[in-house]
């Protein structure tokens, strides 16, 4: 076997090393230079060397951090939830096509559910779009780059960094008419009306006007906005909540002293976070089936048609009423 002259720090000596052995120790060091992470030091002992001992380092992999779920989003009969890692995973109970399927590769930093079709927001600001398209609510306009996203039940909404929003698909009911010279901080897509934030705090509404659903509040200033079937919410700064819209089922009628962090609306009931992480639904007995589970405390919620979704103070998914269930 052949050797190299290998000069010992320790002795000031030089000593002949096989190639072998050579080898091992300028790819430790290679490692090293590369940044791999090591943890341990690998002994070779070679007779050849009158028993010198040379090391060299053992590379090991980097741990990879845990995803943590981020954000969850409600549909009309599906789910959507997203990762950290910018993973986008669909569930429910759809029987239209292409509802569940998530485009391969996905990287997101934002989700949306709609009636039966879903959005996405990239890092780059582009929009993507899946499930039913009969009403073109999922023909993302060419080019559009945003900064946030709202799905209604057929429509679908987009906010540019320049405050303009942008609005495709069902267009029955002029959800989709944006007000001329509108620049938006927020935007909310719901049954079929359409709801923007202003930088001032005032609340512009557009789209179907049954049930006094686009009458927003003479003097509102909000923070947040939600859209629901029937009716819309806002928080105003001081965290008290407005619904105004449809008055049937109770969907209305905000429980008394509420003071609330996030806010979403579903057909017919809303959902609200408060500062200590409790969730609180209201709406008549009608839709008991969708109070949040007893104990609940969360971070995140959202509200579906029929079900609501939250992300617990310990990280899990929790979902309750009428969906597919949760997805392992």
């Amino acid at each position: 076997m052949g050797s190299q002259m290998w000069f010992r720090n320790d002795t000031g000596t030089i000593s002949a090393i096989p190639y072998a052995v050579l080898t091992l120790v300028v790819f430790g060091l290679f490692l090293v230079g590369m940044g791999v992470v090591v943890d341990a030091l690998v002994e070779v002992d070679n007779d050849m060397m009158g028993g010198t001992t040379v090391t060299t380092p053992r590379p090991t992999a980097t741990p990879v951090p845990t995803p943590e779920l981020v954000r969850v989003a409600g549909g009309e009969r599906h789910s959507l939830a997203l990762w950290s890692n910018g993973t986008v995973v669909a569930w429910g109970d759809c029987p239209r096509e292409g509802v569940l399927a998530v485009p391969a590769g996905l990287q997101a930093t934002a989700i949306a559910a709609g009636g039966d079709h879903s959005l996405a927001l990239k890092a780059n600001g582009e929009v993507v779009a899946w499930g039913d398209n009969y009403n073109g609510q999922c023909d993302v306009p060419a080019g559009l780059r945003a900064t946030a996203i709202s799905a209604g039940r057929c429509h679908s909404l987009a906010l540019k960094a320049n405050g303009e929003v942008v609005a495709w698909g069902d267009n029955y009911y002029g959800q989709c008419d944006v007000p001329p010279g509108l620049v938006a901080t927020a935007i909310a897509a719901g049954d079929s009306h359409s709801l923007a934030l202003c930088a001032d705090g005032t609340v512009v509404a557009w789209g179907c006007t049954y049930d006094g659903r686009c009458n927003v509040p003479a003097g509102l200033v909000a923070t947040k906005i939600a859209a629901g079937g029937y009716h819309s919410l806002a928080i105003r700064a001081d965290g008290t909540v407005a619904v105004w819209g449809w008055t049937g089922y109770g969907i209305c009628d905000v429980p008394e002293g509420l003071v609330a962090t996030e806010i979403d609306a579903g057909y017919r009931y809303s959902l609200a976070l408060t500062p200590d992480g409790e969730v609180v639904k209201w709406s008549s007995d009608f839709y008991k089936y969708i109070d949040p589970p007893r104990g609940l405390v969360a971070t995140k919620i959202a509200a579906g048609a029929f079900h609501g979704l939250a992300i617990s103070t310990d990280g899990d998914l929790v979902e309750w009423g009428v969906v597919g269930g949760v997805p392992e």
